[in-house]
């Protein structure tokens, strides 16, 4: 029997681990581990182990489908194509271009994405977004703002030659489980582990020092440890210095705030702060990481350039095992923001409201106009479909439906547009509320290039055939492209011809050729020419701002968009576990998962359970003003009173969470949200 083993790569979070699948007669039998892949060295996750019942699952989506009544009924591809070009079409011409909306998907592949964005700005649509808006956005605008480049500065193998690990709203051994190898290593070789989240998780197992800090304040622990270093006199003079600017009113600032001021405001004890400042400021390599802990706040853009600020004073950054690393959640999220599906941006962070990145963007698609930016995000999109304004939207493997923040306002809407077409792998709660549903190749299934969290780009070639009549999105989009008119402009044959346009204008990709990124473990970009060797550490000698220096900010702590009151009284957090994936749609078709991990469940803590009477084990019911859902509850002292947990990946959980947002990246605020529990007897 002829067997092959095909490189590929684990297509659920950002890490970007590789692994082999091995096909025998055009069927995935079996994975094999890539033990020379530098970021996992043949690692994998339960979720890597288990791609193939992905792959394998009998609800794929296998043919296009129309809407009938309260039905689908399966059509032909080119009567669906006709379907999304005159749906598109018709509110093009009724209500402008603006009346367009596209989201692009951070698990599909920079290809696609590239030219999902470009086909939307040819027809005059400012209007493209992707998921980087709901978990990372204010990592692009602010470590943008601070480094000029929203991007991990360091690779992830890099953290083994930290000698402080400071993780901060983040839980990698759940949501990066492979990241905890470099950690231990680390400790191995004898860092310090330091740990701020207000739960008790296995992340915080790991810790020298867990900083239990009420949530919220992270602001508030950062200024008090940055207190601590600059009255210690611990900050590196020398690199804010000759490296920076804004130091100066961060020290005046801070010398009219109390240690005492920032320990009531976190909860912690002044010793705790001061021995973490510390130990981070002295190690001669720390290293910051943070996740959705720090993002998803009203004050979420404001909490990274915090992060930001922190590691800068110490001149913690531009070294080996120091620097700061934002923990992404999609396997491209990276790639997608890089390529250009954000409203601010057109590919390679040129941004939509210079003129000059218009004129550059004709230039290169021989468009006659392009829109100037910035158009709808994917949170705005939401209150413009709701009043009038976006009449359209095309979905690209995503589901608002279950991952947005308080659903029933996504659902409302969605029934309020004329025309929503889905292109999935899998019947989402998205897809049931679509006219035209498009069965997209899942990412073994189709050629294309991925970029991790550590920016590292890798190519991967077609390892099976789609299953039934499911297509790769650079053809269907292609398509669609020609029945609106662009042919010319969008008439690519393969992948590789999207690649060879993606370098030619996107700067960092320059030196990134198929054969390059083909290799095992890939190149991490920016990558100028063909003999660079691409970039492991960024801001060596200097920072990717207009000055080459980066930019120190004074910032106060934003009061959350909703506090807990007599009503509700319990203030509800959400995050990932290591066994499910995003809004699940294709974890939990993945039998091995759901056997361990089925149901939503709350943590409650004894106490609080205590006196709502909630015994462990039983059904409650979780309550917003947004709306409720039943979960099974989980008495633990992992939350601390007053606080509950639910994981996000399951139907109910953004029933409840808020969308307040922030106003810089407008991202809505997942991790604070005033919720009352009802026991279910």
């Amino acid at each position: 029997m002829s067997t092959k083993l095909i490189a590929s790569l684990c297509p659920y979070c950002a890490v970007g681990c590789g692994l082999f699948i091995q096909v025998e007669k055009g069927k995935a039998t079996g994975i094999k581990y890539m033990i020379d892949h530098p970021t996992c060295v043949g690692a994998l996750c339960p979720k890597g182990n288990s791609v193939l019942e992905l792959l394998n699952n009998q609800e794929r989506l296998v043919y296009p489908l129309k809407r009938s009544g309260s039905d689908f009924i399966p059509i032909s591809w080119d009567e669906a194509l006709e379907l999304v070009a005159q749906g598109l079409a018709r509110n093009l011409e009724r209500y402008g271009p603006k009346s367009l909306g596209f989201l692009v998907s951070s698990r599909c592949n920079n290809e696609e994405n590239y030219l999902m964005q470009k086909m939307a700005r040819l027809l005059g649509s400012p209007n493209v977004d992707n998921c980087a808006r709901l978990c990372h956005s204010p990592t692009v605008m602010g470590l943008g703002a601070s480094f000029g480049a929203g991007a991990m500065t360091n690779n992830l193998l890099d953290l083994e030659n930290s000698k402080c690990i400071f993780a901060i709203g983040t839980n990698f051994t759940e949501a990066h489980p492979i990241v905890s190898r470099w950690v231990e290593k680390a400790k191995d070789n004898g860092a310090v582990v330091i740990v701020a989240d207000p739960r008790i998780t296995s992340t915080t197992w790991m810790a020298d020092i867990h900083l239990r800090l009420n949530p919220g304040s992270d602001i508030d622990l950062l200024r008090g440890m940055m207190k601590v270093i600059v009255d210690e006199g611990l900050e590196d003079a020398d690199f804010i210095s000759s490296r920076t600017t804004g130091f100066q009113e961060l020290k005046e600032s801070l010398s009219v705030f109390s240690i005492e001021e920032a320990a009531e405001k976190t909860g912690l004890d002044v010793a705790e702060i001061v021995k973490a400042a510390r130990v981070y400021a002295k190690s001669s390599a720390s290293a910051l990481l943070y996740s959705m802990g720090i993002t998803q706040h009203v004050s979420g853009t404001d909490n990274v350039m915090t992060c930001a600020t922190i590691a800068l004073i110490c001149g913690q950054i531009g070294r080996p095992g120091a620097g700061v690393w934002p923990m992404r959640g999609q396997n491209n999220v990276q790639g997608n923001c890089d390529v250009g599906g954000m409203p601010e941006f057109y590919p390679g962070y040129r941004r939509s409201v210079d003129p000059k990145t218009i004129e550059f963007f004709r230039a290169a698609w021989n468009a006659t106009d392009l829109p100037l930016g910035p158009g709808l995000t994917s949170t705005d999109m939401n209150d413009a479909a709701i009043d009038g304004r976006l009449k359209a939207l095309y979905i690209t493997g995503e589901d608002p439906i279950v991952c947005d923040a308080n659903v029933n306002k996504t659902r409302r809407a969605l029934e309020s547009l004329d025309f929503l077409v889905v292109q999935e792998i899998f019947m989402t709660p998205t897809a049931k509320m679509a006219d035209v549903i498009l069965p997209a190749a899942a990412w073994a299934e189709k050629s294309g290039s991925y970029t991790s969290m550590e920016r590292r780009v890798q190519w991967i070639d077609r390892a099976i055939e789609p299953p039934g009549e499911a297509k790769e999105g650079v053809w269907i989009i292609c398509e669609i492209a020609r029945r609106l008119g662009l042919g010319e402009e969008m008439a690519y044959d393969n992948p590789s011809q999207v690649l060879e346009e993606i370098r030619s204008l996107v700067p960092q990709y320059k030196g990134m050729s198929q054969e390059r990124i083909s290799k095992i473990g890939g190149v991490l970009w920016p990558c100028p020419d063909e003999q660079h060797p691409g970039t492991e550490i960024l801001h060596l000698q200097r920072f990717s701002t207009s000055d080459g220096r980066a930019r120190i900010f004074d910032l106060q702590n934003t009061p959350p968009g909703e506090v807990t009151s007599p009503e509700y009284p319990i203030l509800l957090s959400t995050g990932r576990i290591v066994l499910h994936y995003n809004g699940g749609s294709m974890t939990m078709r993945s039998p091995s998962l759901q056997e361990r991990e089925s149901e939503l469940y709350v943590e409650v803590n004894p106490l609080d359970a205590s006196n709502l009477k909630i015994a462990e084990g039983e059904m409650v019911a979780v309550k917003t003003r947004r709306g409720e859902a039943e979960a099974r509850a989980k008495i633990s002292d992992r939350v601390m009173s007053g606080m509950a947990f639910m994981p996000f990946h399951y139907h109910g959980t953004n029933l409840l969470t808020s969308d307040a947002l922030d106003p810089v990246s407008r991202i809505p605020e997942y991790k604070m949200a005033a919720c009352r529990i009802e026991s279910r007897r």
